[in-house]
């Protein structure tokens, strides 16, 4: 039975969220084809009529996890409370709807090339977007955006590594709440915290 070309794109569309979903949460190597279409209410069977390798989905979700995440950041105070909403024992806690680079970014480098140029190629456009958000272009201005998002990711990644001793976990997340207090415009991230 074919399908209009609306219901094909919304399809393709539910895939790709739901494999955003998924690879965030369990990894690249740890979610099949089958599961993702599973997630997104379909059959398996028609998972080729919209991406040419299961690289190549990995590539679209990687692009689509950043996409909404690079459009919040709009103005220092965007940034601010995305910072409290990172820093949160949620967002630690759930990692498929939160950040690609702390959830794949160490998986990355093992993928194949498509996937590899998408993921630099999405925090170039993060970074951008957070070197915009915070009055700046160029020097200073990136290299602070640069230390923020460096900092969030990788703190995020050692809070969720660290949950099983829970107040270590807790303490990095607080410990970089303060420091990004010193990296973001007057009001801090600590006044915006989720």
């Amino acid at each position: 039975m074919r399908v209009s070309r609306e219901k094909a794109a919304e399809n393709r569309s539910a895939i790709i969220e739901a494999g955003a979903k998924l690879f965030r949460e369990k990894g690249f190597d740890r979610v099949s084809v089958a599961e993702i279409c599973g997630e997104a209410g379909l059959t398996h069977g028609g998972f080729y009529g919209h991406f040419a390798s299961k690289d190549a989905l990995e590539a679209e979700c990687c692009d689509s996890a950043f996409a909404d995440k690079v459009a919040e950041l709009t103005d220092p105070a965007s940034v601010a409370a995305m910072v409290g909403r990172y820093l949160s024992t949620v967002h630690r806690d759930n990692p498929g709807s939160g950040c690609a680079m702390a959830a794949l970014g160490a998986a990355v480098p093992q993928r194949e090339d498509l996937v590899r140029e998408h993921f630099a190629a999405d925090i170039g456009r993060y970074i951008d977007a957070m070197t915009a958000a915070l009055g700046g272009e160029g020097g200073a201005a990136r290299e602070r955006a640069i230390l923020l998002v460096a900092a969030l990711v990788g703190g995020l990644t050692l809070a969720r590594a660290s949950k099983a001793a829970p107040e270590l976990s807790e303490e990095i997340l607080a410990s970089l709440h303060a420091s990004a207090d010193r990296l973001l415009p007057a009001g801090g991230a600590r006044d915006n915290a989720a």
